[in-house]
């Protein structure tokens, strides 16, 4: 138990060293599990994948179809907000940049917004500029294999920085669905599950942007 303390504690120091850690998070080597009610139960044969609001047109894609979508593959570090950080995560799936350059997705000049609709319900919210960076992808592999079921199979968002945050802006990690069913495309913002009961619309790490309030 020491020894793997001692090594948790130089991992992260090292990592503090080179610019990685956002304020007021620790480095954590496993994976912890935190979402908003209950696990979803999917059919894949069932299961679809919905772009709609503000498109030229409105894509349905089923299991097999989504995953004849052009795939990607990056390497983040990602923040939670109740304090972990994991480093180096390397996750595979569908880019909403990639998809939106081939055509596949057209979003209307006016949009500006993205909502992302996952199972029972639960939303987050993000601009559209956000989701077009590299360092956010729909993901459906975790480390090679797919999706742990309490970590979003068959699909979730996945938002974090890269090891050198040579890209853009990043968010805590709940600014990626679980269990992602659709993307609503919308001219407006409108908060999410969580932004609507106290947490920060922007909720970047690095400016630790955790909550709307002060507690």
């Amino acid at each position: 138990m020491l020894e793997s303390i001692l090594g948790r504690r130089e991992a992260e120091a090292k990592i503090k060293s080179q610019n990685r850690l956002p304020p007021g998070q620790s480095l954590t080597q496993k994976f912890p599990v935190l979402h908003y009610g209950p696990v979803p139960r999917p059919d894949l044969a069932t299961w679809d994948f919905r772009v709609f609001g503000l498109v030229e047109e409105e894509k349905t894609w089923n299991w097999e179809e989504f995953n004849k979508l052009p795939h990607t593959r990056v390497t983040l570090d990602i923040h939670c907000v109740t304090r972990w950080s994991k480093f180096d995560t390397t996750w595979e799936g569908v880019s909403v940049k990639t998809l939106i350059k081939e055509g596949l997705i057209k979003p209307k000049p006016e949009a500006n917004f993205v909502v992302q609709h996952c199972e029972f319900g639960y939303t987050t919210n993000t601009p559209l500029d956000f989701l077009l960076q590299d360092n956010v992808i729909m993901a459906t592999h975790y480390e090679g294999e797919p999706l742990p079921l309490d970590h979003g199979y068959p699909l979730r968002m996945v938002v974090g920085s890269f090891a050198d945050r040579h890209e853009g802006k990043s968010a805590y990690f709940w600014k990626g669905g679980k269990w992602l069913r659709g993307l609503e495309f919308r001219a407006t913002d409108q908060l999410g599950f969580w932004e609507r009961n106290g947490y920060n619309n922007e909720a970047d790490p690095w400016r630790e942007q955790r909550y709307s309030y002060q507690w």
